[in-house]
Order: structure tokens, then C-alpha cells, then sequence
């Protein structure tokens, strides 16, 4: 891989509740090439917002960041100050967040709340804010006349895409994703995506989007992290997972979802829920529901072993990683 435009390293995160410490992420590492699509998936709690939000430097109360870096182009944004943290987002990184209905401000045309967002970071001429407004909604294929829109003037379709029209002002070098084509339907799914497809290959910048429709990851990004439970249960380059996936919980995702070529067959689902990350189980957390459990997994906990080039959480692959080394 190219030279890390971002580097996660160790990275834990904590709820703290009444009843006491949740963690969310756990002890999670990852690196994100310049110019990289990096797919999150997995089930709903499993942990994949809340990491997004740990990188962006976005949690607030009860959610906090306990331990790990967060190297962005050199610099850990764990120890940076909040003014210094304000100065990069949406000029160095930004966030699409998942309802774009709740993210806008329902009170400010686009317009206005694209100029906001200029002049926070400097641009003050108003000549300047409406060229620079103009060209964002072009590139996401909306016309300019909507900038004098309020955000429920607009469909859903074109309410994401005016959230990443706004992600894109500064044209950063990192957009973060955190499922922006939940609340769509499947044509306007696929338009979205098919326009954050190419103006990341027309801007060079890098993504990290997050969802769990495993049909969108296996065909726009150029890797895959699955997570459960609140860590990375296998990560791998996308062909590769989906020709050979090592995971017992990513098959089983796969199953769950139908394939557009091939024979005809069953949809699978996976058999009870994730755990309560409160109190989750011993040994392996996803032993529970697995349906290639041994009795190693109810207490022995799995390191994360290389296979190949893919790395997977499972001691199914214990042996095969000690003769490697």
C-alpha cells in the first residue's frame, strides 16, 4: 500500500453509562492510502459509527476516545487542540453523516449553510462563496438554483448530495462516509454512489464509508473491513474477500445478502444478535452465533492472523498463521 494518508492505531472507545464503561471500539487499527475507497461493514451496534466518529474527532458525551492514535497526514488528531481540529476539518478531511435531513440545519437554505461553512474557514467574499458554492453543486449534478432551497424543498437523493456537495468546498483529502445511502431507495442508491465513484477518481480523494450493504462495498470500494462487536473481525482487498472470505461472520453476511450473477439460492441469515457490548462473551465474541464454534473459542481470544494478505480474527486460521511465520 502507498504511504498512509491515515493511520488508526489502537484505537478504544468508551460510552460511559450509569451501569459503567461500554466499549464501543475496541483496540481497533487500520490505514487508509491516498486516493482509497476503505469499505466498514457489519450488522447495526457492531461498532462501525462510532468508530467514524473516534477518527473525525466527533464523539461528545457519553461517548469517549480512552486510548490509540489518529495519525492524519503526519499528525496525531488526538492531541491536537479543538481550534486546531476546526482549522482541518472540511479543509483537510470532512463528514458526510448518514441523514442528511437531520445533519442540515432545516432553518438555513443549502446556500446559506454552504456559506457558514466557508467562512469559518476564511472565505469571506461573497463573489467567492457563490462561485465556490456553484461548482460543488455542479459536480454532484445539482443546479445551482437549489442553493436557495431549504433542505425539505429537496428530495432525499438530492439532500445527500447536497451533504457532499458541502464535503467537498475545500476539496479535502479524506471524506469520511457514514452510511449516506441508508434512508434511499435502490435507483437513487446507485446514482449516489455512482457520483461519489467518480468524484473521487476525478478529486483523488480518499473514503471510508461505512454501511452494511455488503452489495455497495463489493462494488465501489477497493477494500473491506468487516467489524463485530466492537472490533475488526477480518479485513481484506474487496475481490479478495468476496472470492474467499475466512471470517465465519462474513460468510455469513455474504449469505445473507442475494448475488446478482450466479444460481439461484437460498438467502441465509445469521442466527441470534450481536452481543451486549457491556458484557460480551468469553473468548471469541461472535462463538455464540457461529456455526464452526470450537471449544478453543469459548475462552481463548483471537489474535488478528495474517492469511495471505487478508488478516481475520478467527483461531480457525492459528495454525495456518504460526507456519507462515
Amino acid at each position: 500500500m502507498a504511504e498512509p494518508l491515515l493511520e488508526v492505531d489502537d484505537l478504544v472507545v468508551d460510552y460511559l453509562t450509569d451501569s459503567g464503561e461500554v466499549r464501543a471500539v475496541n483496540h481497533v487499527s487500520f490505514a487508509v492510502a491516498p486516493g482509497e475507497f476503505l469499505g466498514i461493514v457489519g450488522e447495526s451496534g457492531c461498532g462501525k459509527s462510532t468508530l467514524l466518529f473516534g477518527v473525525a474527532q466527533l464523539l461528545s458525551p457519553p461517548g469517549e476516545l480512552v486510548g490509540g492514535e489518529v495519525i492524519f497526514r503526519g499528525r496525531d488528531m488526538v492531541r491536537l487542540s479543538p481550534d486546531e481540529l476546526r482549522h482541518m476539518r472540511w479543509r483537510d478531511y470532512s463528514v458526510v453523516m448518514q441523514s442528511a435531513m437531520n445533519a442540515l440545519n432545516p432553518m438555513k437554505s443549502i446556500g446559506a449553510q454552504f456559506k457558514d461553512t466557508l467562512e469559518a474557514h476564511g472565505t469571506s467574499s461573497h463573489a467567492e462563496i457563490k462561485q465556490r458554492s456553484t461548482e460543488v453543486m455542479n459536480l454532484v449534478g445539482i443546479d445551482a438554483t437549489h442553493l436557495d432551497s431549504f433542505p425539505h424543498q429537496l428530495s432525499g437523493g438530492m439532500r445527500q448530495r447536497a451533504m457532499i456537495a458541502m464535503a467537498l468546498l475545500y476539496t479535502p483529502q479524506l471524506v469520511i462516509m457514514d452510511e449516506p445511502t441508508s434512508a434511499l431507495d435502490v435507483v437513487a442508491q446507485r446514482s449516489l454512489m455512482s457520483k461519489i465513484k467518480d468524484l473521487q477518481r476525478d478529486l483523488g480523494f480518499a473514503v471510508i464509508f461505512v454501511t452494511h450493504d455488503m452489495s455497495v462495498v463489493s462494488r465501489y470500494s477497493d477494500r473491506v473491513m468487516v467489524m463485530y462487536a466492537g472490533q475488526v473481525a477480518e479485513e481484506a482487498r474487496t475481490e479478495e474477500i468476496f472470492a474467499r472470505p475466512l471470517h465465519p461472520y462474513t460468510r455469513g453476511l455474504m449469505n445473507a445478502f442475494p448475488s446478482v450473477t450466479g444460481p439461484r439460492r437460498e438467502l441465509v441469515g445469521i442466527p441470534g444478535a450481536p452481543p451486549d457490548l457491556a458484557h460480551p462473551p468469553n473468548g471469541c465474541r461472535f462463538h455464540p452465533r457461529c456455526p464452526e464454534v470450537m471449544p478453543a473459542c469459548l475462552s481463548h481470544v483471537p489474535e488478528f492472523y495474517p492469511v495471505g494478505t487478508a488478516q481475520v480474527r478467527c483461531l480457525l486460521y492459528a495454525e495456518q498463521a504460526k507456519e507462515a511465520v
